[in-house]
């Protein structure tokens, strides 16, 4: 790339030898290795019209129109494995060979097709391989029968091989991926500017991002044309501009890549001429930067998750909208892909010290260290737990996405700059500064101790630069061959300079417990002991779990018992004094348990032990927790209806489509919105439809949010074929979005009800359908429908 003042140390060159990160590399491989190529390709070959040699696609959601993604991240998996090994292991050849496999029989469905076209995903016209592409330019989105994101699939599929190029050198890997860009590069050509706005308004992954990558290793000028297609630059203007609640509503996996495809354009074209002209991209380092800067500071939990049933919220709004689907594994691995870029274009340290927290609390805590298995979801609310993919069955996006993730440890651990080696993460490792003739050995049994141990081996002559992390809680020593060295402090880093072959060089990095508290509400703290969150131990009783959307896994219900906390909440009380109080002197209220990692709460009424996040995978935990003075009252929650029934994400094809609720559409259809924030409405002359939970034992209503700028625009709705509700919406109040009850009447739920059970819940359920009045279009239902209980 151009624009990068620091490289990380290849992959190649380092060895993680951390217990824990090598127990889950090793898991990640094993998964990788026991995959049937001919299954991956099933797709793919059935698309192509060639042989599928008896195999059929796996399950979930690679027999679905998403199906191939996976296929994507698998590609770049392997070539980071195989990149991750070295010479001599067994493990790396057979690697090697599942990457040559899976490209050659790429290459074959692409010359079968002969336009550089592949795919995977489930056909939904045979006499057009290209139908979900061309669904999406006419706006047609439903997932079941028209087109689930096709150009994410697309971005992870292109990824892939130019990864396994990249990575490996295979060179049919480059051919493919230049070949599928030059077909994408023909069909963008072709898009006018409306298009080109449909398109982007529906999820499509790092098309650019990839585009550029892909351009960097072609030099073809199309590529980078191609990609500059999917720069969505008024996104990106209005980030730039710091407008409030820039992201609310917004999809943030679909966002966060469109960043990082912004932040390449400076990387890879800055200063180059592409079509005749000089690419003048420094404002799209500004737009990444400000981006970056948005989601941590406003939208991101303490673990450096984000998000709240895949979408951002409103600007600082954290507490309210902790629950079971919070923080998506997939926004995390494009932050960190994004926060390493910028690092290594800036240089500046806050990237570095998110990465790590981000990567221990929120990475290595989304995989399960027995099985290898990844989350969806890791919610914040507490009294939940994880719940992990299975292996051959869902293929979630994080799926995908971990298994990347366990696939390059070691590949943000240590940098170059010059003569100086940058190391960046305390995890006990070793690097092969091949360029420079120095190995280094790095022992650390960090957070268990304080101390990490460097020994160089080789010409020396090198210097270290040390990250003083942003935890560090008091000043940082070190030593050179056990003496006291004073070493320069800039920009974050200690540099120890001019190191010779067998020097050892130690720092010992004080930490303590450091409370972080949420900014929509001041007495709602989560901790962290030096890099890593504690979450509080909260057992394992009825860990049940339930599914959402397309096969989506989560835990079904929040449990606090009274054994833990008297209040059965998340609601501590303190002993004595005040809530700042107590947490001005947290180091005596949350104390280590002798050298054991857990922590004792003390001086309150709940009985909790503290543990490293990333160590809880099979029982309930507690991150985030509300602390009130002796005798106060709690508070209200008040972040969702007190007695939900059930809910849908309108709009979101994934939470609309699934067993429970079966969104159907009737006459003309309907148009859902995912682009600025999520919402449905019914066309003129068609309406649709969700079946949704209900309590013939008690008073039910349906809670529905409509938009403002909807004003005037008219909705019937029905429950079981009957009207409940008909309006022309008048609203002026000052909300964006209001919130409306509409009483199902007990008589419809007790005749029209049926029985019903799906996504492991058991129940009544009643069919709503939404249309607009005399055969107009409707007006909008917005971001969640509800059904709840009244009183």
């Amino acid at each position: 790339m151009v624009h990068t003042k620091i490289r990380p140390l290849p992959m190649g060159q380092v060895t993680v030898t951390d217990e824990y990160c090598a127990n889950a590399f090793n898991k990640e491989i094993a998964y990788l290795l026991s995959f049937d190529t001919d299954r991956l390709l099933a797709g793919f070959r059935e698309t192509a019209g060639l042989d599928m040699r008896g195999a059929v696609r796996y399950s979930g959601w690679e027999d679905d129109l998403i199906g191939g993604h996976c296929v994507g991240h698998y590609m770049t998996a392997v070539a980071q494995a195989y990149a991750s090994l070295q010479e001599g292991d067994s493990r790396r050849d057979a690697l090697y060979k599942l990457a040559v496999t899976t490209t050659d029989g790429l290459k074959e469905c692409q010359q079968a097709l002969g336009t550089g076209f592949i795919f995977g995903a489930k056909i939904i016209d045979k006499n057009n391989v290209e139908a979900q592409f061309d669904n999406v330019e006419k706006n047609l989105s439903n997932i079941m029968t028209q087109a689930w994101v096709p150009y994410y699939t697309l971005h992870k599929i292109l990824a892939g091989a130019i990864d396994i190029y990249r990575l490996t050198g295979y060179e049919n890997a480059k051919t493919v991926a230049s070949r599928l860009g030059d077909w994408v590069y023909r069909r963008v050509s072709r898009w006018s500017e409306e298009t080109q706005r449909t398109v982007l308004g529906i999820e499509y992954g790092g098309m650019n991002d990839c585009l550029y990558e892909l351009y960097a290793v072609t030099g073809k000028e199309e590529h980078a044309i191609a990609a500059h297609c999917f720069d969505e630059v008024p996104l990106f203007e209005n980030v730039y501009a710091g407008t409030e609640n820039a992201l609310n509503n917004k999809h943030a996996n679909t966002t966060i890549p469109k960043f990082l495809g912004a932040l390449k354009r400076y990387a890879i074209l800055d200063g180059r001429t592409v079509n005749g002209e000089t690419v003048d991209a420094g404002r799209y380092l500004g737009y990444a930067e400000r981006f970056w800067d948005m989601v941590v500071q406003k939208h991101s939990y303490i673990t450096g998750g984000n998000s709240e049933w895949e979408h951002f919220g409103c600007d600082y709004v954290l507490d309210a909208e902790r629950t079971n689907a919070n923080c998506e594994t997939c926004n995390t691995y494009n932050m960190l892909k994004l926060s390493r870029l910028l690092f290594e274009i800036t240089g500046e340290k806050k990237y570095a010290d998110y990465y790590e927290n981000t990567f221990i609390n929120a990475i290595l805590s989304s995989q399960n260290p027995e099985t290898g298995m990844s989350t969806y979801f890791q919610p914040m609310a507490s009294g939940y737990f994880k719940v992990y993919s299975t292996p051959y069955t869902k293929f979630w996006c994080c799926t995908g996405s971990g298994m990347e993730n366990f696939t390059k440890l070691g590949d943000s651990i240590y940098f170059t700059e010059g003569n100086a080696l940058i190391v960046n993460q305390y995890i006990s490792s070793s690097a092969e500064w091949s360029e420079k003739g120095v190995k280094v050995e790095q022992m650390t049994d960090i957070p268990n101790s304080d101390t990490a141990k460097f020994m160089i081996h080789g010409k020396g002559g090198i210097s270290l630069k040390l990250r003083l992390p942003d935890w560090l809680a008091g000043d940082a020593v070190i030593t050179v061959d056990g003496k006291a060295y004073d070493a320069d402090i800039n920009g974050g880093y200690a540099e120890v300079s001019g190191i010779a072959d067998g020097s050892v060089v130690e720092i010992k990095l004080p930490m303590e417990v450091r409370a972080h508290s949420l900014p929509d509400n001041k007495n709602t703290y989560g901790f962290r002991y030096g890099p890593i969150v504690l979450s509080a131990r909260l057992g394992t009783a009825e860990m049940t779990d339930t599914m959402t959307g397309i096969e989506v896994t989560i835990p079904q219900y929040s449990r606090i018992e009274t054994t833990y906390v008297p209040s059965g909440s998340e609601k501590i009380h303190i002993a004595d004094g005040t809530v700042s109080e107590f947490i001005e002197n947290i180091t005596e209220n949350l104390v280590r348990v002798g050298n054991r990692l857990e922590f004792a709460l003390k001086h309150t009424d709940a009985e909790l032990t503290f543990l490293p996040h990333y160590s809880q995978y099979k029982q309930r935990y507690g991150i985030y927790w509300q602390f009130l003075e002796k005798g106060a009252q709690q508070d209200a929650d008040g972040s969702q209806p007190k007695d939900l029934l059930d809910t849908v994400q309108t709009g979101y094809g994934q939470y609309e489509n699934d067993e429970l609720h079966q969104m159907a559409e009737y006459g003309n259809g309907s148009t859902g919105v995912t682009d600025s924030g999520t919402s449905r409405c019914a066309n003129a002359g068609g309406s649709f439809s969700y079946r949704m939970l209900v309590d013939d034992s008690a008073e039910t209503s349906l809670l529905a949010a409509f938009a403002k700028s909807d004003s005037g625009r008219g909705i019937v709705i029905k429950a079981g074929g009957c009207e409940i509700y008909s309006k022309v919406l008048d609203y002026d109040g000052d909300d964006e979005e209001y919130q409306v009850e509409i009483p199902i009447p007990a008589d419809i739920v007790n005749r029209y009800a049926e029985n019903v059970s799906a996504n492991g819940i058991s129940g009544k359920a009643l069919t709503f359908e939404f249309s607009g009045i005399e055969g107009g279009a409707s007006a909008r239902l917005c971001t969640f429908l509800y059904t709840v209980r009244k009183g």
